[in-house]
């Protein structure tokens, strides 16, 4: 086992675009007077999660959603190796961190876009109570998501925030992609900048 390079720079770009954003929208939510950077954080969450959809199927091996959503027994078995303290080692997410990956893309959607319509004033306070709601959960899921990476950099002796910095985990070879696709990662940026000036005009 050594040092390879797994995760490409739009993942990376991506998740800390979204770690930002939504701490940014969390902090500024009760305040008028950041309202507008409030709803720029949003849209920089919900345009990232927009471009990792599809990302999810054209990426580079490790951030496909083949490569990592696992049916319930998958999850279970991962579980089952936590509580004895000897969780199976994944190059890429595990069973459990994959559907973490899917729900905090999921809400990040759905908190975005019912935030642009609040924004709008479309849906009253219905749809208020509906954005909170969703913020609220997905914060629930934040939380689980990083105990879930300072349980698994502790029990598999990999740094995995570092991980998610430079792209390099535990693996062979033959395991590492070929390309960080920088290319795409520009293209990400371009499109989280393109969502944030329009919501400001």
């Amino acid at each position: 086992m050594q040092k390879i390079l797994v995760w490409d720079w739009p993942v990376r770009l991506g998740h800390w675009l979204m770690v930002g954003g939504f701490i940014v929208a969390w902090l500024t939510s009760e305040s008028e007077t950041f309202r507008l950077l409030h709803v720029i954080s949003g849209a920089t969450v919900l345009a990232v999660a927009a471009f990792r959809l599809p990302w999810g199927f054209i990426g580079s091996r490790y951030a496909r959603f083949v490569d990592f959503v696992r049916g319930p027994r998958a999850v279970k078995d991962y579980a089952a190796g936590l509580l004895k303290l000897e969780p199976a080692h994944h190059v890429g997410h595990n069973p459990a961190g994959g559907w973490a990956i899917v729900l905090l893309l999921g809400l990040g959607i759905l908190t975005g876009l019912s935030g642009w319509a609040n924004y709008n004033d479309i849906g009253g306070g219905f749809l208020e109570e509906v954005h909170e709601g969703l913020a609220v959960t997905m914060l629930a899921v934040v939380a689980i998501h990083v105990a879930g990476v300072l349980t698994g950099s502790l029990m598999h002796g990999e740094n995995l925030v570092r991980a998610m910095l430079n792209g390099r985990k535990q693996g062979t070879p033959e395991d590492a992609i070929r390309s960080a696709r920088p290319l795409a990662a520009a293209l990400l940026l371009a499109w989280v900048v393109a969502a944030g000036w329009w919501i400001a005009t």
